[in-house]
């Protein structure tokens, strides 16, 4: 899978880690999901707004699971960073 955008410094909260370790799921799978434009489990209306977000600089969200958990990862719009994290952390 090719990079759509660029991820920046990523960043992971430790409930996202404890998630994915439980789950047996690398973050860097989801991380190349997410580069790749495949958005995980968003709604037909979400996937389109990620979409115009490549094109104009806009946030960028994908929602994974993980075992019991939900996962999000979210790209900022001028690309510094990139966040996994758990859904209730946000």
């Amino acid at each position: 899978m090719s990079a759509r955008f660029p991820l920046g410094r990523i960043v992971a909260t430790p409930a996202a880690l404890d998630a994915c370790g439980e789950a047996e799921i690398t973050p860097d799978v989801l991380l190349a999901r997410h580069a790749a434009g495949d958005w995980g489990d968003v709604c037909r209306e979400d996937a389109a707004e990620n979409e115009l977000s490549i094109a104009k600089g806009f946030r960028i969200l994908s929602s994974y699971a993980a075992g019991n958990e939900r996962l999000w990862i979210i790209t900022e719009a001028d690309r510094s960073s990139t966040c996994l994290l758990l859904r209730e952390e946000y």
